[in-house]
């Protein structure tokens, strides 16, 4: 445990206008406290800088040293628990990102080229390093699994379920990241793939990574897409969509699917509908990790989705991005040594902030994770989900020279 400064806290409970001060005790939480989820406080500049900048203040101050925490993500399920964010809904840095998140389209066609390129084009080192071996940068399932790598598994494998793929099925990926669906569905399914990404690092990554295979990636913003495909997917790129462009999503979706086809949808989700100003707890993560984030409520989907599609299944399992994220970091900070010569001591506690702060936003169940299956005109007779826990079983494809689906 880290050395207590003994005028921390004394200090610290002078100040009454600051905005945590009444929570702590809800949450359980003790500045310079015994426990690992106690703030350790460093410098007297962390109240300062949270009383100006809210949430923001309090991430920027972390990664600046003036605060230090064992256990960052049980201090934010607590925090998130006992209603933090609500404590700086009238802030006024929160109105102001308020007013311009309701005013401006932040995922236009322009802005999501910049913003996919911030994040996904920092170095595929940093990503293989930190994901599985599937490089699937998404919520496991960990509902039968033992490890990352198995609950990575999984969630492809219930994905291509869910999809109702087969040999000579053309499959679309709207956002494929580093490939690891198109490859999985090539390879276990037979399927015919193509990928979408704005980010050429993925793009190179999955052209190396899927050589041979019946997969085809292009590097393209989700509005450019044409052509029909049998199956559409899409896992872990709606939160980069923004509430201004649902609908249009939406309508691409469906212009690309066969009349007879199926779309799932693998996306994180607030209950609120952004922006809102009882969840400034996502404004650090834009600012310094993902531009352009917006979680989608259940309200805005439902909105966006009249005229194009029939809601066939939806599936909540929310719970295992905890464990996702948790399994994440430890092989960030395993693999950091390496890592250290290419980011700085202030991008390691960055990176580690965002992974455990999201963890504990999870686990707080302040976000969920949701699958939908979608149809065009409803499947005759129903739509059955399948069993989630099927033994997987290995098929042998033979690989050739890629050639485009449909595209």
């Amino acid at each position: 445990m880290a050395t207590k400064t003994p005028e921390a806290t004394p200090r610290f409970a002078k100040q009454r206008s600051f905005p945590l001060a009444h929570l702590l005790e809800r949450a359980g939480v003790t500045l310079n406290g015994p426990n690992r989820w106690d703030p350790q406080i460093r410098d007297q500049r962390m109240f300062r800088a949270v009383k100006r900048r809210a949430l923001l203040g309090l991430g920027e101050s972390y990664v600046a040293g003036w605060w230090e925490c064992d256990a960052i993500d049980e201090l934010f399920d607590r925090l998130l628990r006992a209603g933090v964010q609500r404590a700086f809904r009238n802030h006024p840095v929160v109105l102001w990102r308020t007013l311009i998140e309701r005013t401006f389209n932040l995922q236009n066609v322009r802005k999501a080229w910049r913003n996919g390129r911030a994040h996904y084009n920092l170095g595929n080192d940093l990503f293989e390093a930190m994901l599985d071996k599937r490089m699937a940068y998404s919520c496991g399932d960990w509902r039968s699994a033992n490890n990352l790598d198995e609950a990575q598994e999984a969630k492809l494998d219930l994905i291509c379920r869910k999809l109702d793929l087969s040999p000579g099925i053309h499959l679309l990926d709207i956002g494929c990241g580093w490939g690891s669906l198109v490859k999985f569905a090539a390879q276990r399914y037979d399927v015919h793939a193509v990928g979408v990404t704005v980010s050429e690092e993925q793009v190179a990554f999955v052209k190396r990574s899927c050589k041979g295979l019946n997969v085809d990636v292009k590097l393209m913003d989700y509005r450019s897409l044409h052509g029909k495909f049998d199956r559409v997917a899409s896992v872990g790129m709606f939160e980069h969509v923004g509430p201004k462009n649902y609908a249009t999503f939406m309508r691409v979706a469906r212009s690309c699917l066969a009349g007879d086809g199926l779309f799932v949808l693998h996306t994180f989700a607030s209950r609120d509908s952004f922006p809102s100003r009882d969840q400034s707890e996502v404004h650090w993560v834009n600012d310094y990790i993902f531009p352009g984030l917006v979680v989608p409520s259940m309200a805005q989907m439902g909105k966006a989705l009249d005229g194009t599609f029939v809601v066939e299944d939806v599936e909540n399992f929310g719970a295992c991005y905890d464990q996702t994220l948790l399994a994440w970091c430890e092989r960030f900070e395993r693999a950091w040594p390496s890592l250290r010569e290419k980011y700085d001591e202030r991008f390691h506690r960055m990176w580690r902030y965002y992974l455990r702060i999201s963890a504990g936003a999870f686990r707080a169940r302040r976000y969920q994770v949701w699958q939908f299956t979608f149809s065009p005109e409803g499947v005759p007779d129903g739509y059955q989900r399948p069993d989630r826990r099927p033994p997987i079983v290995t098929r042998t494809v033979k690989t050739s020279a890629s050639t485009p689906a449909h595209a």
